[in-house]
């Protein structure tokens, strides 16, 4: 070699350390748009993993531009470097380092040794059984195919994608997405292994869940890792068909009243859907395990059964001697109603989990080694934990705690102490309608998401389900987006994942547009915690303020990536939406005073409706239109709309029935106590 050129090398050889001495020993996927390594998926994948690997090959190119080559089943000859999707026997030779026998329900697994990567985790599925067909349980009419037990693969890839790629879904929708774009995708050796404490996720949002077809953030809740989970308690209550199924011929299942009837006689008591259960007979039992018989015949990966008292929490229990030696005599005592009668008497809770621990030994007798739970719910005169039944382990106590994002009384501490009696506690709050939440008013409260869910993680949750998360993305996002990160992980830095979230979604805006939240933030607490006035909170101080951060937001992206604006516009549309709502509401209330005659106000409250039509129509996921459009029978989502009424056929709407223990008791009498009573 001549002397010029070894001087050329050595000049050279800096850049050339820097370019590959750098990786020695990485694994490279992808070099300035070349793919360097195929996609390997198992064969015979069940539909849900192939579409997870498909979406990680778009998301290496949407990140890279360079697309690699999916193969399925084991490659011959094998590849130098590959990325491995799934579990499959050659991974024990190629990782022999790696236990891949996944001990944990949901179990993941991604790992590079630098040479290959493994994405995988806990699957499991019946062959026959991967099609469920749609009825009332599901909550959708159309059947579903691909179902499985457990998804780890899937849930593996997008929390690859995520951690290890970088990709943001901020909320629904194209603007919504969050690629960074890489020209080099490399990893040095790792091992990372999770499983999430709560199974049961999907339902926080369960209008996107796998089974529902009303909500509109299917995709998001997939890569958020929500809507494949492994544990489903539905939420509804386990005996509400009885009535219509079994009064005739076996009125002894039904709750003994008072004054000697059975559910009430004829006249069932609330009435035919909260009737209650005589829960001490042994026909109750027989008839429900072949009630489970029935559901798995239909839907075999159905692993949750219900023995949730009916509704009306407070009203028309079992008075039989036998139901009554399940309670314990020393326990909180509450009111109850029945027909024309109110007494006081020691809550439910005892009786609850004893019906829940006959039906689950029931349960596990006829079906051994199946991961299958009963439901119960501590709810109404059952809140309060039970003084000496303690749940089995196939048991599943759903706390109806509404501490969530609204007053909750006492609700916090009976979840806790329900927590500290129950191995599998599942939490189904009812998010009612503070500050608007259900018709999309402005609500947030991101770090109280953060204390909750680790307040659920602290007290043995296992499944969560939620009431009316009806997905108002341009005035929730935040809020919504904590949900599932910490749906996933409560354990996980909030506070870390809240900044950037900000961050990536409005990129030179983060802080203003972190002002504008935390304006949302305390002016809807003002409403939920501290009882002002909407109208008070939602002040022309508010506005101000409001708009000034907006108008400030636009001005500091206005010469960054079009999306960022494109952002900014998203939550202002949801501004604009509260402020015309508001406006429209005291309109229609001015019109309503003065017989609908001030064509002015008509004329204006029917323009300000169609801006709000408007945002529906430029913004599709800001909102979810099956609740607040205009042809949704729904008078307070459509208080601001001055030409909605109530169809002319539609019955009179029967009086709200009572709910929570909080039945009216002014026209009961006084009677004879049953014993126990008093």
């Amino acid at each position: 070699m001549t002397r010029k050129l070894l001087k050329a090398v050595l000049m050279m050889l800096p850049a050339f350390i820097m370019a590959f001495g750098a990786r020695a020993g990485e694994l490279v996927l992808v070099d300035k748009g070349k793919s360097l390594a195929p996609i390997v998926v198992f064969s015979n994948a069940p539909p849900f993993t192939r579409q997870a690997a498909d979406e990680l090959v778009q998301y290496i190119e949407k990140t890279s531009g360079a697309k690699p080559e999916v193969i399925a089943g084991l490659p011959d000859p094998l590849p130098e470097h590959a990325v491995w999707v799934g579990y499959q026997p050659k991974l024990k030779e190629l990782f022999p380092k790696i236990d891949f026998d996944f001990k944990h329900p949901e179990e993941i697994l991604i790992a590079c040794d630098g040479k290959n990567l493994v994405i995988a985790g806990r699957d499991r599925w019946d062959p026959a059984h991967m099609r469920v067909e749609g009825d009332s349980y599901l909550g959708r009419d159309a059947g579903l195919d691909g179902v499985q037990q457990e998804y780890g693969t899937c849930n593996a890839v997008y929390t690859f994608l995520q951690d290890q790629l970088g990709v943001r879904w901020l909320w629904p929708g194209d603007i919504g997405e969050d690629v960074v774009r890489k020209e080099i995708i490399a990893f040095a050796p790792f091992e990372y292994r999770y499983h999430p404490q709560f199974r049961g996720r999907a339902d926080i949002f369960r209008w996107s869940s796998l089974y529902s077809f009303r909500g509109q953030s299917h995709d998001w809740l997939r890569f958020q890792r929500l809507q494949l989970d492994s544990l489903k308690i539905g939420g509804g209550h386990g005996f509400s068909k009885w009535w219509d199924r079994f009064h005739v011929d076996h009125p002894g299942y039904f709750a003994l009243q008072p004054d000697g009837t059975r559910g009430g006689g004829d006249r069932p008591y609330p009435d035919a859907r909260t009737v209650k259960i005589c829960k001490s007979n042994p026909g109750v039992w027989t008839q429900w395990l072949k009630d489970v018989e029935a559901a798995l015949e239909q839907n075999p990966n159905q692993q949750t059964f219900s023995a949730a008292a009916n509704d009306s929490g407070a009203s028309g229990y079992c008075v039989c001697t036998n139901c009554q030696a399940w309670d314990n005599p020393e326990g909180q005592k509450v009111g109850y109603t029945w027909s024309g009668l109110g007494m006081r008497y020691v809550t439910m809770a005892d009786r609850q989990v004893t019906l829940a621990n006959t039906l689950a030994r029931m349960l596990k007798e006829r079906y051994p080694g199946r991961d299958y739970y009963v439901t119960m719910f501590a709810y109404g005169n059952s809140r309060p934990p039970p003084a000496r039944a303690v749940p089995d382990s196939n048991v599943i106590c759903s706390s109806v705690a509404n501490f969530h994002n609204r007053p909750s009384g006492d609700h916090r501490e009976q979840f806790q102490a329900w927590g500290r009696v129950v191995p599998n506690l599942g939490w189904r709050p009812n998010l009612g309608y503070a500050a608007g939440w259900c018709t999309g008013f402005p609500n947030i409260a991101p770090r109280r998401v953060m204390e909750d869910m680790r307040f659920a993680a602290d007290n043995n949750v296992i499944v969560i389900y939620f009431d009316t998360v009806w997905e108002h993305w341009a005035n929730h996002g935040p809020h919504y987006y904590m949900l599932a990160q910490m749906a996933w992980n409560p354990r996980a830095d909030g506070e870390a994942i809240l900044a950037d979230y900000y961050r990536r979604a409005f990129g030179p805006a983060a802080k203003t547009m972190t002002d504008y939240w935390t304006l949302i933030d305390n002016a809807s607490g003002e409403i939920k915690f501290n009882g002002k006035k909407a109208e008070e909170a939602w002040s022309a101080d508010f506005y101000r303020r409001a708009y000034a951060c907006l108008d400030r937001a636009a001005g500091e992206v206005k010469d960054a990536p079009r999306v960022y604006g494109q952002r900014v516009a998203f939550v202002r549309a949801g501004l604009d939406y509260l402020r015309l709502y508001y406006e429209n509401t005291a309109l229609i209330a001015r019109l309503k005073q003065g017989g609908f005659k001030d064509a002015g106000a008509l004329e204006q409250a029917r323009a300000n409706w169609q801006k709000i039509v408007r945002i529906f129509e430029d913004h599709p996921v800001a909102f979810n239109q099956a609740y607040v459009s205009a042809t949704r029978s729904n008078s307070r989502a459509l208080a601001a709309n001055p030409d909605w009424k109530p169809a002319a056929s539609s019955p009179a709407k029967a009086p709200a029935k009572a709910r929570d223990g909080d039945r009216k008791q002014e026209s009961v009498k006084p009677a004879e106590p049953a014993p126990g009573f008093e």
